[in-house]
């Protein structure tokens, strides 16, 4: 009983700070703010590449202070009209969604799940986090660029048609007010959960109330407790083997951080990355930012790594698109390898 104690300690946090997030980003998508982006990106002059390189960019800086999960539901859409809108060859801006967004998910506490379920056991304030992983952020981020770049490199090369004049209207409203609030929490907070849950709820609740963009049944779709919850018992359980069970402390305790990142890389693809963050979470870790390189960057070697990847598939296809998992495994393999690679050196 003690040890499922333990592990439900550790695990409610993550859950609840993605739920937060979650409701910030629905509320500022309401208010247009993805959409502005993804305008703003289609300005860009030049090539395909030009407004390739500009789209990821801001796929990155939305999965990092967003979390990967929304950067995936609400960039999808807005990559793929990015290319569409200037006549681009759309799939380098497809699979370099995707591919970014596990890119991207290192930088902050509540840029990925996985970051806040390894680190729940010795929690860190979000600033010192992100020290550790800047660099290794921007190297993965820069490597998924050049890869899936080198990948489309004639298709990227074609020009493109001047942007439209149509303006998307947008407002700084409670949305985008309450994002820049969770980055300042995320930064200062060791334990940023709760805060940003309520920051999240209170949007939500101003959407339904004063503003009326939001109804109620957007709060239960935005929640997600049908993947939420399950995904909730798995890492309960998990993290309660990980207790009784101390293999994969004592194995790793005698790698390098090459050797955990690989090793959490592998772990990710076998049982998916949030179980593997609660296996690796429930002992001593003698590599944890190495391991969160494996579980965050492990992904994109294969769609079984994380959730977000088959939330992807789903979402690309409602927005016309026909993405393979034989693509996705054919350029996310250099992809993660070489970040991995890098990124476990930098940490």
């Amino acid at each position: 009983m003690t040890h499922l104690v333990q592990s439900l300690s550790h695990t409610w946090e993550p859950f609840v700070l993605i739920v937060g997030l979650l409701f910030i980003g629905h509320v500022a998508a309401l208010e247009g703010l993805f959409e502005k982006i993804g305008e703003q990106c289609a300005r860009v002059p030049g090539a395909s590449l030009s407004l390739f390189v500009m789209t990821m960019l801001a796929v990155a800086l939305v999965t990092a202070v967003l979390n990967l999960d929304t950067a995936v539901v609400f960039m999808t859409p807005v990559a793929l009209q990015a290319a569409r809108s200037r006549g681009a060859d759309e799939k380098a801006f497809l699979y370099g969604t995707i591919l970014m967004t596990n890119a991207a998910s290192l930088l902050l506490l509540g840029s990925n799940l996985t970051n806040m379920l390894v680190v729940a056991g010795q929690p860190v304030r979000g600033s010192v986090f992100a020290s550790h992983m800047v660099f290794a952020w921007v190297s993965s981020v820069v490597i998924t660029i050049a890869v899936v770049a080198l990948w489309c490199r004639d298709s990227l090369a074609r020009p493109v048609r001047s942007p439209g004049s149509n303006e998307v209207h947008w407002t700084v409203g409670p949305g985008f007010l309450a994002t820049l609030v969770a980055v300042v929490l995320m930064l200062v907070l060791s334990h940023p959960a709760l805060p940003i849950f309520l920051l999240g709820a209170l949007v939500e609740l101003y959407g339904l109330v004063v503003s009326r963009r939001v109804r109620v049944g957007d709060l239960i779709r935005v929640a997600s407790p049908t993947v939420v919850l399950p995904l909730f018992v798995v890492a309960v359980a998990v993290g309660w083997l990980s207790r009784v069970w101390d293999g994969p402390s004592h194995w790793l305790a005698h790698t390098g951080t090459l050797g955990s990142a690989l090793a959490a890389a592998l772990a990710a693809v076998l049982i998916n990355n949030l179980p593997a963050a609660s296996l690796f979470a429930g002992q001593h870790m003698a590599h944890p930012y190495a391991l969160l390189v494996g579980l965050d960057l492990g992904p994109n070697l294969f769609v079984t790594g994380a959730m977000s990847t088959m939330l992807w598939l789903r979402i690309a296809r409602e927005n016309g698109a026909r993405p393979t998992i034989a693509t996705f495994t054919r350029v996310g393999v250099p992809v993660a390898l070489l970040s991995i690679v890098v990124a476990s050196l930098l940490v």
